[in-house]
């Protein structure tokens, strides 16, 4: 079995190798528009299968709980250097086990437990780690949120002005899972000085594209910044902490010893690479790319009687609701699924079926950007997406997947 069938992994192990082989085939046969996944660049994969898999760095540069660190205390200064270059930012911190461990380090170094944070409502596009009662981030302290307005489906500075001066959140939050627009920055900054908290933003979603300039840059308005390395960005499964210098203090002991132990080196060493890229002129055009297809995709869509949250995107990603094919996004989800289109159900800012059904789907559009999808292709993409959602007859979803899995739509 070659490293090439095997997404570049041979282990040895019979029914590993075998699993891989098929993951590998999966995403050939079918087109991926997960919002929160990338193609990795090969730089990454080889950077995680490095022999920094294997060290033991519990610790800060210079300052490590084990010996034999010399080489991956330059590894980790070079991915700080790296990540405060590409963004602009005062301090870096890349040891971040995922984006979730990121926020959570954000909120011990900035809130004690019980203390109200306020941040964007989860069914309208919030993440759990902005207070899901599931979730360190509701359980541990007091979640307070702000929603979208009924008219446009976009944010709503004047509740989030109004919740934020009434109660006094330790922290203001920015930042969603599924909601497709940039935030207003300024406006955001302003707010949190009035209510005098920490204006945290999870750019997870965002950071790329403020890396690219296709969006604005959070890092001059906040406090703090986080982001995932693995979603428009082509990086590892990770997280990284951005913040103004005077922060480093309390972030560098929130993320060591406070909320994790070791860092994964060889992803330190991806990132490290992943950075370097996202500052091409290479990366900036594949950026652009993502957001032209996400436009392109929700404009067919529209134009084929489906409705686009908010009416359009500024991202890689849309949130489409289906409700008009009489489906819930779960349906729906599972009908592309045996086309070969591979999104998540979703929920809208104000849906009336739960959430494990949901009315919507989100779409993203950063691993068919990777690999090679032109936007002449969009019209034949969204005609096979409503052929599928609209029909439970899986000969007919066979043929779809047979006519949307060429080469360039894979």
């Amino acid at each position: 079995m070659s490293p090439t069938a095997t997404g570049g992994a041979v282990t040895g192990d019979r029914q590993v190798d075998a699993l891989i082989a098929r993951e590998v085939a999966r995403r050939d046969s079918s087109l991926q528009l997960i919002a929160g996944e990338i193609e990795p660049t090969p730089g990454v994969r080889a950077a995680m299968a490095s022999v920094f898999d294997v060290k033991y760095a519990e610790g800060q540069p210079g300052s490590r709980f084990h010996g034999g660190c010399e080489v991956v205390d330059e590894l980790e200064e070079l991915a700080v250097d790296r990540a405060r270059e590409v963004f602009g930012a005062e301090y870096a911190n890349v040891q971040p086990l995922s984006g979730t461990a990121a926020n959570l380090a954000v909120f011990a170094a900035f809130a004690k437990p019980g203390d109200p944070v306020l941040a964007l409502r989860l069914e309208h596009g919030g993440h759990q780690t902005h207070g899901s009662r599931a979730n360190f981030s509701g359980r541990w302290f007091t979640p307070l949120h702000y929603g979208l307005r009924s008219e446009d489906e976009q944010v709503d500075y004047d509740q989030v002005r109004e919740l934020a001066l009434v109660h006094r959140p330790r922290i203001l939050v920015a930042g969603a899972t599924t909601y497709s627009r940039s935030f207003d920055y300024p406006l955001l900054r302003q707010i949190a000085d009035e209510a005098e908290c920490i204006l945290l933003v999870d750019a997870a979603h965002l950071a790329g594209h403020a890396a690219a300039g296709t969006l604005p840059s959070p890092v001059p308005h906040a406090d703090v910044v986080t982001f995932s390395t693995n979603k428009v960005i082509r990086g590892p499964r990770g997280g990284v902490i951005l913040a103004r210098a005077e922060h480093e203090p309390v972030l560098r002991k929130a993320v060591h010893p406070f909320t994790q132990g070791g860092p994964s080196m060889h992803a330190v060493a991806a990132k490290a690479v992943a950075f370097a890229e996202t500052a091409t002129g290479d990366f900036a055009a594949y950026a652009r790319t993502t957001v032209a297809l996400a436009r392109a995709l929700s404009a067919e869509l529209t134009a084929r009687g489906l409705r686009v949250v908010s009416g359009g995107t500024d991202t890689h990603q849309a949130v489409v609701d289906v409700s008009a094919l009489d489906i819930s996004g779960l349906v729906a989800q599972h009908r592309l699924a045996r086309a070969g289109i591979v999104v998540d159900k979703a929920v809208l800012p104000f849906d009336a079926r739960p959430v494990t059904e949901g009315s919507a789907i989100r779409i993203g559009t950063a691993v068919p950007a990777a690999r090679g999808l032109t936007a002449d292709r969009i019209p034949v993409v969204a005609d096979a997406m409503v052929a599928a959602m609209s029909t439970a007859d899986h000969s007919e979803h066979d043929r779809i997947r047979r006519e949307i899995t060429g080469p360039a739509t894979r």
